[in-house]
Formats: structure tokens, C-alpha cells, sequence
């Protein structure tokens, strides 16, 4: 017995000297509140976790299905396996209620407020704050004239905007994704801060940068295309652009009759296609499909981002047939870029891109290597895209 007991003392001290060790190789997460020592992060990607929850009988982090050991303090303490780099949401499950973390940031994605955590990716810092000058994110409210409601916006204003009365600049319209709103891009996707650093290097133009909401925040798209039989894969791209979905066809003319001419009324804009840019993720790339499709008139530059499949009609029928013309069509769009992560299906880009490339119609493509559906993936698209834009050629 006496044994069994000295055996079961050490497995504890043993359990709490390794993650002690742990603790000391690790580091607060980037996105915790202010003040907050945990979660960590180590070196591994693996995150720890320490809860206060003194009562509840179990405590799981939806990070790896992670379950926490309670300890005498009261505390619950663990850490995850191996996390893909890049900005997670996770939730805490204490005696199964879901609930956010309290010692974390949280951001809007999924349709709703989530803890998250940024994890690191080594040699990778192109979203990272630097010290270099940077432009403003600016807050702004309209009022829609076809519509009649009052929109709310996100633009981004590059360095020496405010002092450089006399220039004009280039601009980028990026849609967010499915469930996420004008938020996201900023928040998640640090856009502001790619644009700072490669400004700042002199890899891209400086630019304006439009955040606006794409109508797509807490639609059910499953409950969606039941209700609306159109709306499913095949009837989407059968019926563009006449019978799309009501969300598609009314972000469209919100986009041309009032974002447009809102931004190019209050900011200095270059009215002129040549300088105007379209680009989203997921959902919002397939907008982008048919917003540029039905109005290649305004935008000379297009990026899709892991993009539904059903936004692309195919070679033959989009952009009014011009895709079966590729030098016209190259004449018309200067940068048709392609982007998805390396674990998404070949429908989220890569099919597109080949078929482009069958169809000899020239395109940039680009995949990020490891990763997902996600914003690691959709950063580095928007890395890659905007060096793209605005250069004389």
C-alpha cells in the first residue's frame, strides 16, 4: 500500500513539474485580455489552458476536445495537442454549457461571438504589427439611397492620406465570408496591417480598402436552398444572373448604385475601373463572381478566396461568354487571381483555375500550403493579391 501510494504522489508531482515546464517554454496568447496570462502557447503549437471554475465537474476546451484535470486550487489546467498556425475560435464547455473563455479576446465569425486565439506560424510575420507608418481604419455611416437604410462601413485609409491632400488612390472592395460581417477582415484577417507592411516595403500601391457587409451575417444557407430551390449548386449557376438569391441580387445593387459612389464621393479617390478592385472569401468570393460578371464596367481586378463553388457559372456562359475569348478578356481584367488553402477540395479554386488554364484564359493561382478553410489561408491570398493591383504594365 505504502508503495502504491509513494507511486500515485510522484505521478502527481510528476504531472505538475511537467507542466510547470511547459508553462515556462510557453507564452500568453496575443489575442488574451489585457492582463491575462492564459491561455499560453508553446513551442509546439499546443495551447494551455487555466480556468477558474472551483465547482463544475468537468471542463472541455472545443480545441482538440481538450479535457482539463481540476486541481485543489480549483483551478483546470491542460493543454491541447498540436494547433494548425493561425487565428482559431474555440469555445469552453464547463459541466456542458458552452461559454467563451473570459481571459480571451472574442470576434464575430459563424454567426457568433467566439473566444479566439492567434497561434504563430514561424517565419511568418507579413500581418504582424510593425514599425512602420500606418494607415487608419475609419468607422462610417451612410445612408443608403436604394434601399433607404442606414449602412455601416470599414475603410481603410493608407499611410500619409491625411497628408497627401493632392493624391488620388486605388481601391479595394473585399467582401468577408458566410456568417461573418464588415468585421472580419480587420479583426481577423488583419488586412489593414498586410496593406501597412507591404506598403511599407514597396510591394503594393497604396490603396483604399472597403469593408462592408455583404448581407450574408446568420443566414442558414442549408435552410436557404430548401426554401429556394434556385439557390442550390446547380440551379445558381444555371440562373445568373436573373435568379439568384434575393441576398445576392440586393448586395449587388447596394454595391454599385450606393457603396461605390459613397466612397468615391467622400475620399480621394481614382473613379475609373482600371483602379478598382473586387475580392472575398468563401461566400463572399462567389459574390464576387457575380458582382464583377454584371459589372465588369467597375472593376478591372478580381480575386476570389476559397470561393462557393456555385458563384462561377463556367467557361462558357460567364462574364457574358468572354472567358471564351481570352485575349479580349485579358485586354478587359488585368489580375484574375485564384486563391485557396491546400486541405479545402479542388472546388474551392483549384478546378476553376485548371479549367481557366484549359480554356487559355490567364489567371494567377495560389495555395496555402496546410491550411483550411480559414484565415491563414485567406491572409496569404490577400498577401499575394494585392502586390497584384494598380501597377503600370
Amino acid at each position: 500500500m505504502k508503495r502504491v501510494l509513494l507511486f500515485t504522489v510522484l505521478l502527481i508531482q510528476t504531472a505538475f513539474v511537467c507542466f510547470g515546464q511547459e508553462t515556462g517554454n510557453s507564452v500568453p496568447a496575443s489575442t488574451n485580455v489585457a492582463g491575462a496570462d492564459y491561455p499560453r502557447i508553446d513551442p509546439q503549437h499546443r495551447v494551455l489552458f487555466r480556468i477558474n471554475a472551483p465547482k463544475a465537474t468537468s471542463v472541455v476546451v472545443s480545441l482538440g476536445n481538450t479535457a482539463l484535470t481540476k486541481g485543489d486550487d480549483g483551478f483546470w489546467t491542460g493543454r491541447t495537442v498540436p494547433q494548425t498556425p493561425g487565428f482559431l475560435c474555440y469555445t469552453i464547455k464547463i459541466d456542458g454549457v458552452e461559454l467563451n473563455d473570459p481571459s480571451s479576446e472574442t470576434f464575430y465569425d459563424a454567426g457568433h461571438i467566439y473566444s479566439c486565439i492567434e497561434i504563430p506560424e514561424q517565419g511568418v510575420d507579413f500581418y504582424d504589427v510593425k514599425d512602420v507608418p500606418h494607415g487608419d481604419v475609419r468607422s462610417v455611416w451612410y445612408k443608403a439611397k436604394s434601399t433607404g437604410e442606414t449602412r455601416h462601413a470599414y475603410i481603410y485609409t493608407p499611410p500619409g492620406y491625411d497628408q497627401n491632400v493632392k493624391q488620388r488612390y486605388p481601391v479595394l472592395y473585399l467582401l468577408h465570408g458566410m456568417n461573418q460581417d464588415r468585421r472580419a477582415w480587420e479583426s481577423q484577417g488583419r488586412a489593414n496591417f498586410i496593406l501597412d507592411n507591404l506598403i511599407a516595403q514597396g510591394k503594393a500601391k497604396p490603396m483604399i480598402l472597403v469593408m462592408e457587409d455583404g448581407g450574408l451575417a446568420g443566414i442558414n444557407l442549408a435552410a436557404h436552398r430548401s426554401q429556394n430551390p434556385a439557390g442550390s449548386a446547380n440551379g445558381a449557376a444555371a440562373q445568373r444572373p436573373g435568379g439568384m438569391d434575393p441576398f445576392w441580387n440586393g448586395f449587388t445593387k447596394v454595391m454599385i448604385e450606393d457603396i461605390i459612389p459613397m466612397v468615391d464621393a467622400r475620399y480621394r479617390t481614382l473613379t475609373d475601373r482600371e483602379h478598382r478592385a473586387i475580392a472575398g472569401l468563401s461566400l463572399g468570393g462567389a459574390q464576387t463572381y457575380q458582382i464583377s460578371e454584371t459589372h465588369l464596367d467597375k472593376f478591372a481586378s478580381i480575386g476570389v478566396f476559397s470561393a462557393a463553388p456555385f458563384g462561377f457559372s463556367g467557361i462558357a456562359t460567364a462574364y457574358n461568354g468572354l472567358l471564351t475569348k481570352p485575349e479580349a478578356f485579358s485586354k478587359q481584367v488585368k489580375v484574375f487571381y485564384i486563391g485557396q488553402g491546400s486541405e479545402e477540395g479542388a472546388n474551392a479554386g483549384r478546378a476553376i483555375h485548371e479549367a481557366l488554364d484549359k480554356a487559355g484564359v490567364k489567371n494567377v493561382y495560389y495555395e496555402a500550403p496546410g491550411t483550411a478553410h480559414v484565415f491563414q489561408t485567406w491572409r496569404k491570398c490577400l498577401y499575394g493579391f494585392a502586390p497584384l493591383l494598380f501597377q503600370d504594365k
